[in-house]
């Protein structure tokens, strides 16, 4: 989720129960209240609860109507092991701190998930001999705090380490297995054409595991991007690695896809406006995708006038902004309107033409010739010569015809 963590996320002391692989009925018969509806835990946005200068989540709340938040990370101990920490460097098992930041956002109606891994730091799916492993040490997690959604944000150096990647799958799906109703993402880095090589190779890890979590999201930032245009290329081109790994027709690929974006100033010094955010929301509620997350709360708030645009920080947006702005656009996400927000009314859709049956959905992947028919986003669209990976959009000096609406 950024190389900002690394170098300013080493995130605080927090501890870990002794529960080894209790179900997560344990955790809820121990007093964790009932789970909120998955679409809460797909827009939580992520906060670090004791780094970076962390906000009250209680004054947020307050603020924008948010419910749900996505704490982070948990890390295998900086000196090696299969325990979990929070950061690397202290047990769940003594833990109040978090656990208090919990119980407040819970006492409002609320709830957390929480995402292991991150950039930087040792991994358990590093340290843990095998998926067993690696899932006891998690299930500590889920049981300690009672959870009802965990993200598994699989990046670097673990990203690179096949062992460790098959070691947090097989987790994940063991943890899916064994916590019934368990809301699970798996977040990894994007890139232009929708992720790269190593993304692809965790894909089809999941596949050859017959995984399938509540949705794979993507980061597209820090990667040369420019903006909400080439973040929604990348999540379309994402949808089609999607479709062609597993199967999916168009529609199941974004019922499983998701964004993880960055507000404001990236760790590369890419820009992402609230403009910027408000366009991705509208992609990802139109295409009916799975998730909508950003890093982080902790930054979504102006920096000083002096800081303000010239850095990076994990404390502030470097763009001017409303503290809490960028959480609104989560809260609509989620289907909740924020407070002060007057609610745009949802547009008539314009029926398909009756007569004019959908064709089989484009793949990026494919090559087709001139005269091969395939359907994108509602319409119909014929080749009109050889082309792959290159987007239905109806330009007059493109390689598609619209055929109209299906």
């Amino acid at each position: 989720m950024g190389r900002l963590r690394a170098c300013l996320g080493a995130a605080a002391a927090v501890g870990l129960a002794a529960a080894g692989t209790t179900a997560l009925a344990a955790g809820s018969a121990s007093g964790a209240p009932s789970a909120l509806d998955n679409r809460w835990y797909a827009a939580a946005p992520y906060l670090m609860p004791e780094d970076n200068d962390p906000p009250d989540a209680a004054a947020i709340m307050d603020a924008t109507g948010l419910k749900a938040f996505q704490l982070a990370f948990v890390l295998a101990p900086n000196g090696g092991g299969c325990t979990p920490t929070w950061g690397g460097t202290s047990s769940l098992s003594s833990d109040t701190a978090v656990q208090s930041v919990i119980n407040t956002i819970r006492s409002k109606g609320g709830d957390v998930s929480v995402s292991i891994g991150g950039y930087g730091g040792t991994k358990l799916g590093q340290t843990c001999s095998d998926a067993a492993s690696t899932a006891a040490a998690y299930q500590q997690v889920v049981t300690k705090y009672g959870l009802h959604a965990i993200d598994f944000d699989l990046e670097e150096p673990e990203y690179e380490n096949t062992a460790a990647i098959k070691n947090e799958i097989g987790a994940a799906k063991i943890l899916q297995q064994n916590n019934p109703g368990l809301y699970v993402s798996v977040t990894t880095p994007g890139t232009a054409d929708g992720t790269g090589w190593f993304g692809k190779q965790m894909l089809l890890e999941a596949k050859s595991q017959g995984f399938t979590p509540n949705n794979f999201s993507i980061m597209p930032f820090d990667a040369g991007f420019n903006g909400a245009a080439s973040q929604t290329d990348a999540l379309t081109k994402f949808n089609g690695i999607l479709q062609s790994t597993f199967g999916w027709n168009e529609a199941t690929a974004y019922a499983h896809e998701g964004f993880s974006g960055m507000n404001g100033r990236s760790d590369a010094g890419e820009y992402f406006s609230q403009a910027d955010f408000q366009t991705v929301l509208d992609f990802a509620t139109s295409h009916h995708m799975d998730r909508y997350t950003f890093w982080s709360l902790n930054r979504d708030r102006q920096c000083s006038p002096a800081d303000n645009g010239g850095r990076t920080s994990g404390s502030c947006s470097s763009v001017a902004q409303s503290a809490w702005e960028f959480a609104r656009f989560s809260v609509k996400f989620a289907g909740a309107t924020p407070p002060g927000n007057t609610p745009t009314p949802t547009p008539t859709p314009t029926p398909p033409n009756p007569g004019n049956s959908c064709k089989g959905a484009w793949s990026s992947s494919a090559v087709y010739v001139s005269g091969d028919e395939v359907s994108y986003n509602g319409h119909n669209w014929k080749a009109k010569w050889w082309t792959q990976n290159e987007t239905p959009n109806g330009s007059d000096w493109g390689p598609w015809q619209d055929e109209g609406s299906c």
